[in-house]
């Protein structure tokens, strides 16, 4: 098996990539670097330098490969981010998406593996938040992410292409066995701001709104092991290739942790003091987000077996620790 993975220099490329290599698979990475970092590249996999933006890039990365299934991961993904900075979400996650799957198209590939997100619900109607919830995005991201996700089923339609879509919730960790160790660069997420106030990169973290309907006051996420999240990549690909059939499933454990739960778990693990103040709620903040992921474990036979709080505190740790030798 032949894959080729854009973005798997980035995070959850690398963990992909890393899950893809344990399975057997011959993995291509293509990243443009932009936030990835050269040392997320496993060295049994072949890295080429490229952008999905560039379609010279892709004409020659596609006529001189022969893949046979490609995982979309190269996409920018901070959500506040979107609401001021359009223009770049649109270029990379719309114009360079529809790049790769038109290059997917020409070059004959026929499966695709879509990392996709939970924005695409936007605010929940319900909780957990199934895969029949209805699509509305709160911000650009979930929008851009949206557009692909129909655009792809255009693309089955017409040409054949079977994909998987993978809607992530909050993915978070690191590889336990230390195999990955690159962080983010200027991280949006909660972990990794904790991460740094605990190691004071951060004086303090900010807190966006106590006065929730929740049981600290502070909202509640639904938190998935990037383990787990990559080990579902690896099984969708087996699925469409198996049963010839598209996949569109939620990623998460069915579990939440508020925010200052996980404050208090990287407090507990790392033995560090975290100053933190509460801040005024974000504008369009749900309190509570849980996925219902019961699709996954019934067509891809999925588990989240090292999503637990501790394993995802602790793996997290390890790696920003011993990066910052603190």
């Amino acid at each position: 098996m032949n894959l080729l993975i854009t973005g798997g220099a980035g995070y959850i490329g690398s963990h992909v990539a890393l899950a893809a290599i344990d399975c057997g698979y011959d993995v291509t990475v293509l990243d443009d670097l932009s936030t990835g970092s050269l040392e997320n590249i496993n060295p049994k996999t072949k890295f080429i330098h490229g952008s999905i933006l560039s379609k010279q890039d892709l004409s020659s990365l596609f006529s001189n490969n022969k893949f046979d299934c490609v995982i979309h991961l190269a996409a920018k993904k901070a959500a506040r981010d979107s609401m001021v900075n359009p223009v770049a979400y649109s270029e990379n996650n719309i114009i360079g998406s529809l790049n790769l799957i038109n290059a997917c198209s020409c070059h004959g590939v026929k499966n695709f593996v879509f990392s996709s997100t939970a924005a695409v619900y936007g605010k929940p109607e319900y909780i957990p938040v199934d895969e029949k919830h209805s699509l509305a995005p709160a911000n650009y991201y979930g929008y851009t992410k949206l557009i692909i996700e129909e655009n792809l089923k255009w693309y089955c339609d017409l040409n054949n292409i079977r994909f998987a879509s993978l809607r992530y919730f909050n993915a978070a960790g690191y590889d336990e066995k230390g195999r990955i160790t690159g962080i983010e660069n200027n991280p949006q997420n909660l972990i990794p701001l904790v991460m740094e106030a605990a190691l004071g990169i951060r004086s303090e973290i900010g807190i966006f709104g106590n006065d929730y309907d929740t049981k600290d006051g502070t909202c509640i996420r639904d938190y998935i092991h990037v383990t787990d999240l990559a080990k579902a990549h690896v099984g969708s690909i087996d699925y469409i290739l198996k049963e010839n059939k598209n996949i569109i499933i939620n990623l998460g454990t069915g579990r939440g942790y508020s925010v200052l739960e996980i404050l208090n778990k990287v407090i507990n693990i790392s033995g560090k003091n975290i100053h933190y103040n509460y801040e005024e709620r974000r504008a369009g903040d749900p309190e509570i987000v849980i996925a219902k992921a019961d699709l996954a474990k019934e067509l891809i036979k999925w588990e989240g077996n090292n999503s637990s709080l501790d394993s995802i505190i602790k793996s997290t740790w390890d790696v920003y620790k011993t990066k910052f030798r603190r």
